[in-house]
């Protein structure tokens, strides 16, 4: 069963992450329109690389904001395995609710790159910056 008190303390823990989630999702799922830069090879894997690496330091500073100490089953679950999981169901969810877009085992790479680039910044310089701050 769901305790609503710590799903609402979880929403003003991580409202910023939530918001780049629910940016994801519909970035995601919308056909975007043509541009200039759609000849370029590979624009589209940076753009996923940029979405889930801010998303991941998104979440450290929020995560970083509110706790003293790592938990690191906590910061690999919900900061690292679930975003990656994010990405796989959004390309899974691109290829089965969309039309004109594909889910690809390519980009779903991207976004891995972006958390674990996202997190190794968070760990490195984000988190050195909070301890600096107490």
């Amino acid at each position: 069963m769901v305790n609503f008190a710590s799903m609402i303390q979880f929403i003003r823990k991580y409202p910023f992450s939530l918001l780049i989630i629910a940016t994801i999702v519909f970035l995601s799922l919308f056909n975007p329109p043509q541009t200039r830069l759609d000849p370029i090879t590979g624009i589209d894997k940076i753009a996923h690389i940029c979405m889930y690496g801010g998303l991941e330091l998104v979440i450290w500073i929020e995560y970083l904001r509110h706790h003293d100490n790592l938990d690191f089953i906590k910061v690999l679950l919900l900061g690292i395995i679930t975003p990656i999981m994010l990405g796989g169901l959004m390309e899974i969810a691109q290829m089965k609710l969309t039309q004109g877009r594909s889910g690809e085992w390519a980009d779903l790479l991207a976004d891995s790159i972006g958390v674990l680039l996202g997190a190794a910044v968070g760990y490195f310089a984000i988190r050195t910056f909070f301890r600096k701050r107490r």
